[in-house]
């Protein structure tokens, strides 16, 4: 599937598709939902979804709801929230690197222009590290 976003493409095509979810129901179920998440070689994620008449994807015309599929650009955060709720903790793990089991982080402050910061964020999803873990690994080189 392709969609022409605010001016940007996303296509399933020519996307890294990360990971999967299905809800376990048939397509011939009405609450049946299938998603993938997919990451561009810009390292913008995006979702692609699919499910039936009384799914979040579905969409009412002339009075009458029906299943569709749809194309919904995320950011970073929400790639890893969906992650975290629908992946296996190997698959989170193999898309957004090592999470400690802890917990624990020390913060770190730094300024940056936006444009910078949009570079650091797309250089560092197509490496497949969150920010932290990019800037981290470019410092120690």
């Amino acid at each position: 599937m392709k969609k022409i976003i605010k001016g940007k493409m996303y296509s399933t095509e020519t996307a890294e598709k990360l990971g999967e979810y299905w809800n376990g129901l048939s397509k011939s179920d009405f609450k049946h939902i299938t998603e993938e998440l997919y990451r561009k070689r810009t390292g913008e994620f995006f979702l692609y979804g699919e499910g039936g008449p009384l799914s979040p994807y579905a969409l009412t015309e002339w009075g009458e709801r029906y299943g569709s599929e749809q194309i919904k650009p995320l950011t970073m955060e929400q790639a890893q929230a969906w992650a975290e709720e629908k992946l296996t903790s190997e698959e989170y793990e193999a898309i957004f690197g090592e999470v400690s089991e802890d917990g624990t982080k020390t913060q770190l402050c730094i300024s940056c222009t936006a444009a910078e910061l949009e570079l650091i964020k797309r250089k560092a999803a197509a490496a497949g590290l969150s920010v932290s873990a990019f800037v981290l690994a470019q410092c120690l080189e």
